[in-house]
């Protein structure tokens, strides 16, 4: 065949498989269009992603050896982030990181980019995937279509997002992205040991008080769509590969913080004591069971860490402060729980007669994933024969962020034993493989 012959089918085929895709026809049809003029598919180098994962997981390794504590702006954040430029450049990749903290790498130029990515840092003593899947998996998709040589109408676009996990504030970076970061509140976002961001932040050689001006321009950018693992059990239970994000939860973090009166343990009666951590025990569980009776069925909440002072065995406690989370999908579902669990932390302090502060430590808001977005999943995954399952995603995400400024979707893959957020966090290699490749099918879907 001539290469005057070859060129017009090639056009002809990626138009049907365009027009396929617009009237809603699986991807089947368009893989069966261009079989004939592919030597051999397009697909990402499992052992190249294997091996960048792998290298990312010693950043930041607990001395035991088991698990990960990789926070945003730490000394072990800073050299992944030095890795990650390297890996970006070696991949032909040009590269730049903005004011707050988000590490870019980009194929391509002209026209409204196309984003993938997710982040780097992890919670203490996290897994080697959450996170690390999409940004990863992200340059390896890019790395490959620019091995081969392929051209995409848009340029394309992987990005590791700083402090999604929230040591100091939850998606810092993706929230500065989208112009939704408050400056006001810069000076006073802390980290539960009480570091502060711009003392952090100038450790790694920024200036906090930039940070909003990573604000993007939403006209250059036409979608974004993030891989990442479940971190839950349902797509493994049911044996299929590949999860298509319909949204993503919100959530409230807040810290309670009980006052009471500090009394001697032994001679203080027990019907006088203004016990802050017995009202701080009664509002943890009376919250509780507010949320799984007045909530959707899908509404859930956690204490994640409790400080009680002065601390010791022979006074009553005169302070007791929970770290309070809960989580929702559907938006005025979420503010009517965090109304109702405010009015109960009051009700609980009058009765014990204690005082009760409650401070908002960040929020992110429901986002309902692009439908555009979730079709290209879909059909990517279709055309490399995988089943697909459209659920929501319990934990927050980047993401979400983007929604506000582009159409934003996710994919998930299964999570073995739906284990997150802990060193023996995991998910098979060939699962890490369909995931990359269906993702790599979905980004040349989004950039033509």
């Amino acid at each position: 065949m001539t290469e005057r012959q070859f060129i017009p089918m090639i056009r002809a085929a990626r138009e049907g498989c365009q027009e396929r895709i617009r009237g809603g026809f699986p991807l089947q049809e368009h893989w069966s269009i261009l079989r004939p003029a592919m030597a051999d598919p397009l697909a990402i180098s499992l052992p190249r992603l294997r091996t960048h994962l792998e290298a990312l997981s010693r950043f930041g390794r607990n001395p035991d050896g088991r698990g990960i504590t990789r926070s945003c702006w730490s000394g072990a954040h800073e050299e992944a982030r030095a890795w990650l430029l390297g890996r970006m450049k070696e991949a032909g990749l040009s590269t730049w990181v903005d004011e707050a903290g988000n590490t870019f790498g980009r194929l391509g130029n002209g026209g409204p980019s196309v984003i993938t990515g997710s982040h780097i840092d992890t919670v203490p003593n996290g897994g080697p995937l959450d996170g690390a899947l999409g940004v990863l998996a992200g340059l390896e998709c890019l790395q490959t279509i620019h091995e081969s040589g392929a051209r995409t109408r848009l340029p394309l676009m992987v990005v590791a997002w700083s402090d999604e996990e929230g040591r100091y504030a939850g998606l810092f970076g993706s929230s500065a992205f989208a112009g939704k970061l408050d400056a006001k509140q810069i000076p006073r976002l802390r980290a539960a040991d009480g570091e502060r961001l711009v003392d952090a932040m100038a450790r790694a050689g920024f200036n906090a008080y930039d940070a909003p001006k990573a604000r993007c321009n939403p006209k250059t950018l036409s979608a974004y769509v993030e891989l990442h693992i479940e971190q839950g059990p349902h797509l493994e239970t049911a044996k299929i590969p590949i999860g298509v994000v319909e949204g993503i939860v919100g959530n409230r973090r807040n810290w309670v913080t009980f006052r009471g009166q500090s009394d001697h343990a032994g001679t203080t009666p027990m019907a006088w004591r203004r016990d802050a951590f017995m009202a701080a025990a009664e509002y943890a569980l009376r919250a509780r069971r507010l949320i799984i009776t007045k909530g959707s069925g899908r509404s859930v909440t956690n204490f994640g860490r409790v400080e009680v002072g002065p601390g010791v065995s022979n006074i009553v406690p005169d302070r007791c402060v929970l770290l309070h989370e809960m989580r929702e999908l559907e938006p005025r579902v979420l503010a009517r729980l965090e109304r109702q669990c405010l009015a109960l932390a009051r009700s609980v302090a009058k009765k014990w007669r204690l005082k009760v502060t409650v401070d908002p430590i960040s929020k992110s808001q429901p986002a309902r994933c692009a439908p555009r977005v979730m079709r290209c999943v879909e059909a990517a995954a279709a055309g490399l024969k995988l089943k697909v399952k459209r659920m929501p995603s319990g934990a927050g995400h980047d993401a979400q962020n983007l929604a506000l400024v582009t159409d934003s979707g996710m994919l998930f893959i299964p999570s073995q034993g739906g284990r997150s957020h802990r060193p023996d966090e995991t998910s098979d290699w060939r699962a890490i493989e369909r995931g990359a490749n269906t993702l790599l099918y979905t980004l040349l879907e989004l950039a033509g």
